[in-house]
Formats: structure tokens, sequence, C-alpha cells
């Protein structure tokens, strides 16, 4: 799977990830929500455009879906992992872009050995870039190696 397909699918899943709010909702229910409300134009990948109506591709999807099921499903100790490592930062006073950024990241990290931790937090730094605000990639990539240096000390 090439790096282009990778990085739609992590930007998609990071917007189904935005969306749970509710863990009471079927993961099913929430990806037919989501594909069907959001349309994307395939060279502006993100960019929700009514008019839009090219299809994502479907290694895209197969992995955005991956990555938003694994969360959703994972989500209680993605969460505690979260907060051993986000000193002096609660999971309710985050911005939700980059507490939705830290889900999909922690869940590669401790559940994805197949990715190097390496790769895994350089696509959270740059997807932070595209979606988060200026503070996104810092805060991210701080609380991202912690974990990393200590669930995957063997993986840099």
């Amino acid at each position: 799977m090439s790096l282009g397909i990778r990085r739609r699918g992590r930007e998609l899943a990071l917007k189904i990830i935005y969306s749970l709010k509710d863990q009471n909702i079927s993961m099913g229910d929430v990806l037919g929500d989501f594909w069907a409300n959001f349309r994307f134009a395939e060279d502006q990948l993100g960019e929700a455009l009514d008019e839009a109506d090219a299809p994502v591709h479907p290694e895209v999807r197969r992995f955005a879906e991956e990555l938003a099921t694994g969360v959703f499903s994972n989500l209680g100790e993605i969460d505690r992992v979260i907060e051993e490592f986000s000193t002096n930062w609660a999971l309710d006073r985050m911005a939700r872009v980059d507490k939705a950024l830290l889900r999909l990241a922690t869940f590669e990290l401790i559940c994805r050995p197949d990715v190097p931790s390496s790769v895994v937090i350089n696509e959270a730094i740059e997807v932070g870039k595209r979606y988060g605000t200026k503070e996104t990639p810092a805060f991210v990539n701080g609380i991202l190696d912690k974990i990393s240096r200590t669930r995957r000390p063997s993986k840099a």
C-alpha cells in the first residue's frame, strides 16, 4: 500500500474518529453516515464538497475504516494510555482534533506493530499540520514520543 493511500486513509480515519461522540452507536452506523454524507473531490481529499461525487479509492476507504474501527474498539485502552502520557492535559481539555489525532496514532502505536513508530509519529505530525493548530504538531509529537519509547522501545 503506497504512502499516498495510507496518508489519505489516515486523514479520513481522523475525520471519522473526530465524529465519534458516543460509543453507544454502532461503528457500522458511524461509517454509513460518514460515507453517505461526505463527498470528496479526488484532487482535494479532505475538502468536503457538496457537488463532488468522486468515489474514494477502495484501498483508502478500507484502510480508513480499519483504523477508525480499531480506535473505536480499543477506545478505553487508548484513552488510558494517552492520559498516562499527557502530563497536565486531561482528555476533556484537549482540542478535539488533537484528541482524535492522538487516538488514531496511539492505536497504531499499541495495536499495529507492523507500522514503525517513526512512521506513526511522522504521519501524525504531518496530518496535524493540515488539520490542527500551529501547536498541534509539537503537542502530539511530545505525547506520541513518550508512548512510543515506553510501549515500543525496540521500534524507533
